[in-house]
């Protein structure tokens, strides 16, 4: 098996070049097409996310596939940019390095934030797209298979995915839940319209969170925001009666002030009848006076309070790396073992299937000409001495070729293809 994999990540290319060669779900399988009608003896995979574009080739010899810079030329060809504009910020990867690679990406080992479990549904739907071009694709449903596989075992053998590490998953996965049973019951105040709002609304959404109001200085930002999670809108003129009847608050302004003060606080603490008040304060400058903390039931996070916790998790993440590398690497050479026994086999099966189609034609020429002057039992004998001499001569040279292919090497395997032609 030959894997290429010609791509770009956040590792080393910059934002514009991951702009330019990011694709849609609904560009892909043309791009597939157009790719299989150029080069019709190759396999492909186009995966394309947020943080990376990869672009993988493979195929069963070096002469079915495409060269790298072939591969270069097609992608920036469909991108509608020369190569010049992204030779700079595309990494190239061949065979073994390729295969530990797309590994590591869909076990999470490659993430902009390690252990995210986004990035394997990301590989299986690029996996799927390809299948969807209805070409055939065994090399690749085998490495994709394979990389699934290595991802669910890196989930179940490590603690890599067990710690939350972005500031609104630790808000509402972590602290909120320590405060609250449920949150499918709890109004939720977003103070502001920012993108961490927003996010941590999505987080909320996901635990049930449905009661939500969005109070902003600008309406226009505030319906936006509800829109996207159906909930509704209230003026600024009405925070404090808002903060009064919240459960939730996220607050992320761009106010130089406090928006929620003690003062304000004090005005609707006796409405609150004591209620568990979760504050999230995403805002810098901060939004919420400290000393609203210190209040009875009031739980007030702040930026850095999240942060600390992320950070206290991704360490944790971090300390399961080296045992996921390990899994990585044992994975790689059992692959790459396993497919270098296929392709040992499938040459051991055609030698030996040639050889026995020549002993059955020369038994068959001798036997005629021997006619019936031999008994059945020296009939038996003769073409057991055939046989016995076929499977000696085969002997030590298919052994020599096994132990060639399992040590990495396809030189022995070539040599007898070609000696014996033996064909693809």
């Amino acid at each position: 098996m030959n894997l290429q994999i010609i791509g770009c990540s956040h590792h080393q290319s910059n934002v514009s070049i991951r702009e330019q060669l990011a694709f849609s779900e609904a560009q892909i399988k043309p791009f597939l097409e157009k790719f299989y009608l150029q080069f019709p003896n190759s396999e492909a995979v186009l995966l394309s996310t947020c943080n990376r574009t990869e672009f993988f080739a493979a195929g069963e010899s070096n002469q079915s596939l495409p060269s790298q810079q072939e591969m270069v030329n097609f992608l920036a060809g469909e991108r509608g940019i020369s190569c010049s504009e992204i030779e700079d910020g595309l990494y190239r990867l061949n065979d073994r390095e390729a295969v530990r690679h797309l590994f590591g990406v869909a076990a999470s080992l490659d993430s902009m934030v390690v252990g995210e479990t986004q990035i394997l549904a990301q590989v299986k739907r690029a996996y799927e797209l390809a299948i969807e071009s209805n070409r055939p694709i065994p090399l690749t449903h085998r490495v994709f298979q394979s990389a699934i596989q290595v991802a669910r075992r890196v989930a179940n053998e490590t603690k890599l995915h067990s710690n939350r590490v972005s500031v609104p998953s630790v808000a509402v996965n972590v602290l909120a839940k320590q405060i609250f049973e449920r949150l499918d019951n709890k109004r939720i105040l977003v103070v502001g319209a920012g993108d961490m709002a927003s996010e941590t609304l999505a987080y909320l959404k996901g635990e049930g969170g449905s009661d939500i109001v969005v109070v902003n200085r600008t309406p226009e930002n505030a319906k936006a925001l509800a829109d996207q999670f159906n909930g509704r809108t209230e003026g600024w003129s009405q925070l404090a009666d808002e903060v009064a009847a919240a459960d939730l608050i996220i607050s992320t302004t761009g106010a130089t002030e406090p928006v929620i003060d003690v003062a304000l606080f004090d005005s609707i603490e006796s409405q609150r009848n004591l209620k568990p008040l979760f504050m999230l304060d995403l805002a810098v400058p901060r939004d919420v006076q400290p000393e609203v903390g210190e209040r009875q039931n009031v739980y007030l996070y702040t930026l850095d309070d999240l942060q600390k916790v992320c950070d206290r998790n991704l360490k944790s993440r971090k300390s399961q790396f080296p045992k996921a590398v390990k899994i990585l690497d044992q994975e790689t050479d059992r692959f790459l073992s396993e497919m270098r026994g296929r392709a040992s086999d499938s040459t051991i099966v055609a030698l030996r299937d040639q050889a026995n189609q020549t002993k059955e034609a020369e038994l068959t020429w001798l036997m005629n000409r021997i006619g019936d002057d031999i008994s059945d039992e020296q009939r038996a004998t003769i073409e057991q001495a055939f046989h016995r001499l076929v499977n000696k001569m085969l002997h030590s040279p298919l052994k020599s070729v096994r132990d060639d292919s399992e040590q990495g090497s396809n030189s022995l395997l070539e040599a007898v293809r070609r000696l014996f032609q033996l064909g693809d």
